[in-house]
């Protein structure tokens, strides 16, 4: 499942389609360690220097959000 979860993410195509459960799940496959405060989920990997910062909108992730795991994810080749 994560792997079309992934696919859907990096393709561009479904931003506004992703669960919020299912962008942690991907995140948290590809080695990220996650700190919540409040409704703010931070997730960073040893790794990399950057952080993402993601929230909920419903049980969706907020479109820009899933830009933004998908950049780092290109610039890293994650």
């Amino acid at each position: 499942m994560s792997n079309k979860i992934y696919n859907d993410i990096m393709s561009g195509r479904k931003d506004n389609n992703i669960r919020f459960a299912d962008l942690r799940e991907v995140l948290e496959n590809n080695g990220f360690n996650c700190r919540i405060r409040g409704d703010h989920f931070i997730y960073k990997n040893p790794e990399y220097p950057e952080r993402i910062n993601i929230q909920p909108k419903g049980n969706k992730s907020k479109a820009y959000q899933v830009k933004q795991v998908r950049n780092l994810f290109k610039k890293y080749n994650i």
